[in-house]
């Protein structure tokens, strides 16, 4: 399972024109589901983003969590975090989950952040999304379950 996680002051995503889902401060996540992850790729994540310290403490560093400032999530779906683009120009998805599966992992992700975050948003699972939001920093991080678990590819 792979996450982009930025840090923002607002985020929104919109499916044919209309907002679906929206925040203030807090994580805008676009979230990959691989074809072999597992429960407990989405709670090492979920865990691993509710309480990265990335926010700004009153010294000015990088210190506190989402939880810390309670703060919002956004997750929105991206299969094309799976890509695999070294061979030829076109990107190959063969390692992405299967859309019902990973439909199931992206739930469970959201329903363990929901756990600890009050302000939870989603995306449209396999909807033609647009994701709006304002960076904050910047600060964008890439998280991959699979390095967890001894392997990036």
């Amino acid at each position: 399972m792979k996450a982009v996680a930025q840090r923002v002051e607002w985020a929104k995503v919109s499916v044919d024109g209309r907002v679906i889902g929206e925040i203030g401060e807090g994580l805008l996540v676009l979230l990959g589901v691989a074809g072999d992850d597992k429960k407990s790729d989405a709670d090492y994540l979920a865990e691993k983003l509710i309480n990265l310290r990335i926010f700004e403490d009153s010294d000015g560093k990088m210190n506190i969590s989402l939880r810390d400032i309670s703060g919002a999530m956004l997750v929105v779906s991206q299969f094309t975090l799976l890509a695999d683009c070294t061979k030829g120009r076109r990107p190959s998805f063969v390692g992405a989950g299967d859309p019902g599966e990973a439909m199931k992992l992206y739930d469970y992700f959201v329903e363990r952040v929901r756990q600890s975050i009050a302000d939870v948003a989603t995306g449209q699972f396999q909807e033609m999304m647009k994701v709006e939001l304002c960076n904050s920093g910047p600060v964008t991080l890439i998280l991959d379950s699979r390095t967890r678990r001894g392997s990036t590819s």
